[in-house]
């Protein structure tokens, strides 16, 4: 029995666990030390994150435990590709075990597949370690978990959607070992295959690397490796297919919905300095993830020392110190120049969390650590004592230097003396080696004791980093009312049998809709189709700069209409005419719009004229028929300020208002008095004539009737003051955090006659056209008398084609946002399908690559050839 225990935990096996177990193991115990989990706090951002993947992996439970469409949903951004967002945000192999979780629990799915995916990623670099260097085990440990642990991994912890990519990273390059040294392709296809399905964006930067890892191993021995390059290209060609069936729709939909390139600005990318790559080195150096970052590269003292004994060491090859500083001095010169950062970045500038290749020189650094400390000998001892004061040295010069200087605030004394002790502990074990006969147990163990506390203390600091640049979102935030709203979206369900659409006004994520399984008009992602995003923003929906973030909240009732926004969910008293309250759970209050119109409506071909269909006022009369103004615009007199010093500027030609702190840290108010007319509901129009600055900038806007709360850059520029049915006059104040300069377009209020407005939204109604929706298809029954418009709020994409009575017909997009076909006269059976574009031809290019791999490891296994 004590023999079969032995065998079964002896060897590698023992240490292939060790590495997935331990990682998981240390992060854990960082976690629950500062109470994320189990307790009041989950890892998920507590801005936009802590909705956006939460809520996306809920959709995909949703998906599989119902009859919805893997192509198409409605669930945000009135209805957007849905294979093209999975590609990015859920591809992969661990998302589908979001099955075994509630939507209640997706914090919990969260968290555990972060601790997972970071264990399975030193597992994958222990693999690679076997196979690679020559090492004692317990060295090869060391190294797995310094990759799992690295710096990007912590830093970038809550983008759960790249660490897919850190598990196939190794194995990428263990394939590409196994091609040049044995012929063996099969492990680079695989992992290339399930790297590219997992995410494309971080797929496309292993793959770039990869590429250049195989060139500069070519020019290593070239007359050994040259004869593999035919069989690496065909390997990462036919890989690179079989992931078509979702990354090549995924392209296309970029391509065509997706945001234009970045624009190249300068040479130097923003915000690097001389002294980055040296303090980023350092333990538990955390500057932040938003805009004005450096990149992370920490991967360990130890792995630094004999990356750096790689090239001193006399026993490497000169040749292959040139190659492979090469291609570190590349990723390096990346850092600080921006067409190459923009490069690595697909040629889009990142929106914060900068440099996200960095992982890419983390990997390097370990990869010729990995081949120094398979080099060093005792003989090597001096050189190493060498390299340990030379760091000492470069570290405490760096310290001295960046002391005063404002760009390097963030580098702390605690950084800089741990990073001091933990080089001289290191070095004192070094010399008991070199001293000692041979290698002993106790002395190996205090040496990864060290180590792991090394490591675990930087993830320490780089979490409390996190925690207090981003903080971590409350807990009970995502489970509170989670029942409640359910069962008022159940109610909702139950009494319609045609497509409506809903929002919650005090959501805690523009995504939530996605949570719930009701469709919503917000969306925050990185995958959106821009064409009705920036349509929706010329409506109101205000989506500042590249159109990332649609949120529902302060716009106006003339969107609500117009887009069959039929119920409000709400935890606050909603002052909105036409909105009647008519269910309470907990918290909740449940709202129906009773002037929301159907998803189509039958007009006329001046409904594509531009300047009509990009005005909401407009819109809605050319929809009914009524030619009435329903605005009317008012100024607000101000009548007390605190702490602002207010000035009138002009920009853009546009008046402006501009608000300076009299006292820093301290919030900007402003009180207006404002006349009501009768039948009014009322909106007070802020908007800022400059975005930069102010993006933590927070507003509360109070009124007699409404109050909002919101962050100015992310929601739109109407604030509702409410529901007034006699002429009155009213107080707003307008609080502003986190600023301490402001500067406005001059602040209007805009008052919508509720009278004209609910005769207008009847005539609409009136030639309303139902649709039922499922999955990917919208089906309608149409009726008129002659030839009209049928216009929709599906958003327009290339991949929807339309059908009269089964016959295909054109369509027509209302400025390039909304679809609309042309109905003739009688009745008939209208269907929108989508199919994404490039699905059918990437399906087949990943069928036909699938078997031309397999036909080609035939070939090899019956030539001999490995």
């Amino acid at each position: 029995m004590k023999k079969q225990r032995a065998l079964f935990f002896s060897g590698s096996t023992r240490y292939a666990v060790a590495s997935f177990v331990l990682p998981i193991v240390i992060l854990a115990g960082v976690y629950f030390s500062i109470g994320i989990y189990p307790g009041s706090k989950i890892s998920i951002l507590a801005s936009d994150g802590f909705g956006q993947y939460a809520n996306f992996f809920a959709s995909f439970n949703n998906l599989m435990k119902s009859d919805q469409s893997i192509y198409y949903t409605w669930f945000g951004s009135l209805g957007l590709n849905y294979l093209s967002l999975i590609s990015y945000y859920l591809g992969g192999i661990f998302t589908s075990f979001v099955y075994f979780f509630d939507n209640q629990n997706i914090p919990d799915f969260i968290y555990y597949l972060t601790l997972v995916k970071v264990g399975f990623a030193g597992l994958a670099f222990w693999l690679f370690s076997t196979q690679t260097f020559h090492l004692p085990r317990w060295g090869k440990l060391l190294l797995s978990v310094s990759y799992a642990l690295m710096g990007f991994t912590i830093a970038n912890s809550e983008m759960v959607m790249w660490l897919d990519g850190l598990i196939y990273f190794p194995l990428v390059i263990l394939g590409i070992h196994l091609i040049m040294n044995k012929r063996q392709p099969w492990l680079l296809f695989i992992s290339y295959f399930l790297l590219f399905i997992s995410n494309f964006y971080i797929g496309f930067m292993i793959g770039v690397y990869s590429f250049l890892y195989f060139v500069v191993r070519l020019f290593t021995n070239r007359t050994r490796y040259l004869k593999c390059l035919p069989s690496y290209l065909l390997t990462s060609l036919l890989a690179g297919g079989a992931s078509m069936m979702l990354l090549f729709p995924a392209l296309v939909d970029l391509r065509t919905n997706g945001e234009a390139l970045t624009t190249m600005k300068s040479w130097k990318t923003a915000a690097t300095g001389p002294w980055d790559l040296v303090v980023k080195n350092m333990v538990g150096v955390y500057d932040t993830t938003r805009y004005g970052s450096i990149p992370f590269i920490y991967v360990g003292l130890l792995p630094l020392v004999f990356c750096l004994f790689f090239f001193l060491s006399k026993k490497i090859l000169l040749r292959k110190k040139i190659c492979y500083g090469l291609l570190l001095i590349i990723l390096a010169t990346s850092f600080y120049v921006e067409p190459l950062n923009l490069f690595w970045h697909g040629l889009h500038a990142p929106n914060m969390f900068l440099f996200r290749f960095s992982f890419l020189f983390s990997f390097t650094i370990l990869l010729l650590a990995g081949y120094g400390w398979s080099a060093y000998k005792k003989e090597d001892f001096e050189q190493v004592v060498n390299i340990f004061l030379g760091l000492m040295m470069l570290f405490t010069v760096t310290r001295v230097v960046t002391a005063k200087s404002q760009q390097y605030d963030y580098l702390t004394y605690t950084s800089f003396i741990l990073t001091l002790i933990f080089l001289a502990v290191y070095l004192v074990f070094f010399f008991c080696n070199y001293k000692g006969k041979g290698q002993t147990k106790i002395l190996i163990c205090l040496f990864m004791g060290i180590f792991f506390f090394e490591v675990g203390v930087n993830t320490r600091l780089l979490v409390k980093g996190i925690q207090d640049d981003w903080g971590y979102a409350e807990r009970s935030g995502y489970e509170k009312d989670y029942k409640d709203i359910q069962k008022l979206v159940k109610q909702t369900k139950d009494e319609n049998d045609s497509f409506y659409r809903m929002e919650n006004n005090t959501a805690s994520s523009p995504n939530e809709s996605f949570r719930y399984g009701y469709s919503g008009i917000g969306l925050f992602s990185s995958i959106r189709n821009r064409h009705s995003s920036f349509y929706m923003n010329t409506l109101g929906f205000r989506s500042y700069d590249t159109n990332l973030s649609i949120r529902y909240q302060n716009n106006t009732i003339l969107m609500d209409t117009l887009m069959g926004v039929k119920y409000n969910l709400s935890s606050t008293d909603v002052s909105k005419a036409g909105f009647e309250k008519i269910n309470t759970m907990g918290d909740y209050q449940l709202y129906k719009n009773q002037y929301a119109l159907p998803m189509g409506i039958l007009t006329d071909e001046g409904i594509y004229d531009k300047e009509l269909a990009n005005d909401p006022a407009s819109l809605l009369l050319a929809l009914s028929g009524n030619e009435e103004a329903l605005y009317a615009t008012a100024f607000p007199e101000i009548i007390k300020t605190e702490n602002a010093i207010l000035k009138e500027g002009v920009k853009y030609d546009k008046n402006t208002l501009i608000l300076k702190a009299k006292e820093k840290n301290e919030p900007l108010k402003i009180k207006w008095k404002i006349a009501v007319n009768p039948h009014s509901q009322v909106y007070l129009d802020l908007f800022p004539a400059n975005f930069r600055g102010q993006e933590r900038t927070e507003i509360h806007v109070t009124s007699d009737k409404q109050k909002t709360r919101t962050l100015l850059t992310k929601t739109g520029q109407f604030y509702s003051l409410g529901d007034y049915e006699t002429a009155q006059d009213i107080t707003v104040e307008a609080i502003f955090y986190y600023t301490d300069q402001l500067e406005l377009v001059d602040p209007t209020v805009m008052m919508l006659n509720t009278e004209k407005y609910a005769k207008a939204a009847q005539k609409a109604q009136e030639k309303g056209v139902k649709f039922q929706v499922r999955g990917r298809k919208a089906t309608a029954t149409v009726t008129t008398e002659k030839e009209r418009i049928l216009f929709t709020t599906i958003p327009a994409d290339k991949g929807w084609q339309a059908k009269v009575d089964g016959e295909k017909v054109p369509i027509r997009t209302i400025n390039d946002g909304l679809l609309s076909i042309s109905i003739p006269a009688g009745r008939h059976h209208v269907e929108f399908i989508y199919r994404p574009q490039g699905l059918l031809l990437g399906s087949f290019l990943s069928l036909l690559s699938i078997v031309s791999f397999g036909a080609y490891q035939y070939y090899l296994i019956r030539r001999n050839k490995y």
